[in-house]
């Protein structure tokens, strides 16, 4: 999935997410807390079993903390008729997410990120000499 779109979080806690996405989603995705960043991520359905699986194939004890908080932390979304999704109020405040946010596709899955967050990450990111060093591996 790829592209960014800026969105608002209306009053009611509802997200659009754009049809793009949607059409690479499904009919029916998972939300969760990004245990990386204080974003938000979405999941396929096809996504989600995946990283369900790998869960699963862990030793309880090293997969414990991580899981409880992925698994305990995720709605299931099936987005309305105009294409938005109810994000709960814990979830927007684990990302801080208030009104303003970028919606953006991250290779098999999406991030929910606040837009200053966003916005000063992104512009943190491209002047630093992590993408040179990144481009070298890939070998591109």
């Amino acid at each position: 999935m790829i592209g960014q779109y800026q969105h608002n979080i209306d009053a009611k806690g509802r997200l659009f997410i754009p049809a793009k996405l949607r059409e690479e989603l499904g009919d029916t995705f998972y939300v969760t807390i990004s245990l990386t960043d204080r974003c938000l991520t979405i999941y396929s359905d096809q996504s989600w079993q995946k990283l369900t699986e790998k869960f699963d194939n862990l030793p309880y004890t090293d997969a414990r903390k991580a899981a409880r908080l992925i698994f305990a932390n995720t709605t299931k979304c099936e987005p309305d008729g105009q294409g938005r999704i109810l994000l709960p109020q814990k979830l927007r405040d684990y990302a801080g997410l208030k009104k303003d946010v970028v919606v953006a596709g991250v290779s098999a899955m999406v991030e929910i990120w606040d837009a200053e967050k966003w916005t000063a990450m992104e512009n943190a990111d491209m002047e630093s000499d992590d993408l040179f060093s990144l481009a070298q591996a890939l070998r591109i």
